[in-house]
């Protein structure tokens, strides 16, 4: 079959989370004997690590609030202006909608896939494809619906409310406008479900990002591994929360190697903490740790760095939010929600001897949530 998939951000070297959630999807169809053109724009001043000419780049742009400049303010007009989604108005655009119908005009496809619900206005584009799919990595009102709560600005409460107020409508709309809504956790395929002329909700256990697993264990160049991309606000949340409440209860002669971008901030400021920034190898990263620390707060969806730090064979110390979604994590895997509890656990695992049956434990868990996956999503396929 020929799947047209619309995303918003394309995977390239600058990766997330959700960009890395997106491209299972896609490698998962074209595992299945899928032909899968996929649509979305590149990151400004981002590159793409390979030519794929099924890959079409409709624009670079600017797409993160802190670093959009003007643009920041013309999409708060344009949402206010439009009773629009902030979230929705960022990736809006002639040159997506041009693209879309170039596509439309020159190819035939089976299935319309709409990755995000924040793309909820290329609905209308698609109604001539008989098949449709639409992806919610988490249910978007919900995170801001938290944001607003733990904030004490009344203007941002506001804003929040605001937003969660308009993503909700479009979420709820777009789940009954397609054939199947696919979501990464029980949870929102729940909430999906409930919605009065829903589309069927399928749950799918996402795989570890990694293409290649380590051949064998690595190394441990330090002790405490921390990964994120720390321009996203619940992100920097779970550093700030790590620094400053478990951090003090950890023995300052441990090392710790934090990752990611957005985390500048970091460098010089604690004695034994070494920001890396950009990290060339995400999972060879953890894997150089005694134990991994996943410390998020907030967010939906399923983290795929959890995922990602267990594919690594590393110990890992995780709070029940970071493990949210993954309900069969090997016993490399711990979990503490209170800081005590948490910098005890760290030390445990830093303090424990290798185990080489963990790293084979888990290589097997890896394959197997992946083998599950691709069926899952030939099954659902197939249903459709």
């Amino acid at each position: 079959m020929k799947i047209l998939f619309l995303t918003t951000i394309l995977l390239s070297k600058k990766r997330n989370g959700s960009e890395v959630a997106t491209q299972c999807f896609i490698d998962a169809f074209r595992a299945n004997g899928h032909q899968v053109s996929v649509v979305g724009y590149l990151r400004k001043g981002d590159s793409i690590e390979h030519t794929d000419p099924d890959i079409v780049v409709v624009s670079e742009r600017y797409t993160e609030t802190k670093t959009a400049k003007l643009y920041t303010l013309y999409w708060i007009l344009w949402s206010f202006l439009k009773q629009l989604p902030y979230s929705s108005v960022k990736y809006c655009s002639n040159n997506y909608i041009r693209t879309v119908k170039n596509l439309l005009l020159s190819q035939s496809y089976d299935i319309a896939v709409i990755d995000h619900p924040q793309l909820f206005w290329l609905e209308n584009l698609i109604e001539s494809i008989d098949k449709k799919i639409t992806i919610s990595h988490n249910l978007e009102h919900e995170l801001y619906q938290e944001t607003a709560r733990k904030t004490n600005s009344f203007l941002l409460k506001s804003i929040y409310r605001r937003e969660a107020l308009l993503i909700k409508s479009q979420e709820d709309r777009l789940v009954t406008r397609v054939n199947q809504v696919w979501t990464v956790t029980e949870n929102d395929a729940k909430y999906c479900s409930s919605l009065a002329g829903a589309a069927r909700a399928i749950a799918f256990t996402l795989p570890p990002a990694s293409e290649k697993l380590l051949n064998k264990p690595l190394r441990k160049n330090f002790d405490i591994g921390i990964l994120g991309s720390w321009t996203w606000r619940a992100n920097e949340e779970a550093l700030k929360w790590f620094l400053e409440s478990i951090y003090p209860k950890i023995p300052n002669s441990l090392s710790i190697h934090i990752a990611g971008k957005g985390a500048d901030w970091l460098t010089g400021k604690y004695q034994n903490v070494h920001y890396r920034g950009i990290v060339p190898d995400a999972q060879e990263f953890m894997a150089q740790a005694k134990v991994v620390a996943i410390p998020t707060l907030s967010g939906g969806g399923i983290q795929i760095k959890t995922l990602d730090a267990i594919a690594s064979g590393s110990l890992i110390v995780a709070t029940p939010v970071a493990v949210r979604g993954i309900f069969d994590p090997p016993q490399t895997v711990q979990v503490a929600e209170h800081p005590e509890d948490f910098a005890k656990l760290l030390v445990s695992a830093i303090a424990s001897p290798d185990v080489p049956q963990a790293f084979k434990e888990a290589r097997d868990w890896y394959q197997a949530r992946r083998d599950k996956f691709i069926c899952d999503v030939a099954r659902a396929i197939h249903e459709l």
